[in-house]
């Protein structure tokens, strides 16, 4: 009885060395979070560090943990001449398993700030397009005022792009249907060309050309252009994708989410 008295007792020291060691984890990760955003708040500059591309009126970034902690409101309220970024679209998931983890603080401290949201996710091609879906899925939940979901496809990584585009097409189906918006593929133009194509031509297309001064040379339309990964922004310590899209602010309120 003595005995199992006392295993009772260290069972529950235990239990609660192990509350007071995650507490405090918490406690000091919070105080660090709350340190790096800090050190964001500072960041300014006195341009984008790029050429903008004209004729374009709604810019935005697109963002991952690579970034770091960010500052939104300066993110916001940055504006070079008639220049100003609006939009975000923020890595939510990647592969079948792995969640960004600045995807939650990013899309709430964006919203707050009054950025319009999207959210992406980094296909592998080595894995199930419908255990990817349900990924983004449990990360993501859209509502009224966000822009449609993204499929980031990059790379092959020694997959047939048959078996690619199986697979892509298991994502953009289970994620249409649950949000009942058609998703947007981004890609590079090179690689969209040479392994999507006519295939997903249906798609709006988010697509990744640099060094091109007013448009990006795609054979099809396309609804957002990633003009360079070199930007520049306060609020955000390293450099950052700009984006423009290719609209009037008419055509912007029939892309947002209803």
């Amino acid at each position: 009885m003595f005995r199992k008295n006392r295993v009772e007792r260290l069972l529950w020291v235990a239990v609660i060395l192990g509350i007071a060691c995650l507490t405090l984890y918490f406690f000091l990760y919070k105080r660090w979070e709350k340190e790096q955003e800090d050190k964001a708040r500072f960041v300014h500059y006195t341009a984008f560090g790029i050429d903008i591309p004209t004729g374009y009126h709604i810019h935005g970034i697109d963002v991952s943990s690579h970034q770091d902690a960010i500052f939104w409101p300066s993110v916001k309220a940055m504006k070079v001449q008639e220049t100003q970024m609006g939009f975000v679209y923020i890595k939510a998931s990647e592969g079948l398993n792995d969640a960004d983890k600045k995807f939650r603080l990013n899309w709430e401290k964006a919203k707050e700030a009054g950025m319009v949201c999207g959210a992406y996710h980094f296909f592998l091609a080595t894995k199930s397009g419908k255990q990817q879906a349900q990924n983004f899925i449990n990360q993501v939940q859209l509502q009224q005022g966000d822009l449609p979901p993204v499929l980031d496809i990059e790379q092959l990584y020694g997959v047939k792009p048959e078996l690619m585009r199986a697979r892509a097409k298991e994502w953009l189906n289970k994620v249409e249907e649950h949000y009942g918006v058609k998703p947007i593929i981004y890609s590079y133009a090179d690689f969209y060309e040479r392994n999507l194509g006519k295939e997903f031509d249906d798609y709006p297309l988010w697509v990744a050309h640099y060094f091109e001064p007013e448009n990006p040379r795609v054979s099809r339309s396309w609804t957002f252009w990633q003009y360079s990964d070199q930007g520049r922004v306060d609020g955000i310590r390293s450099s950052v994708d700009f984006n423009v899209f290719n609209g009037d602010s008419a055509a912007w309120k029939k892309i947002i989410i209803k």
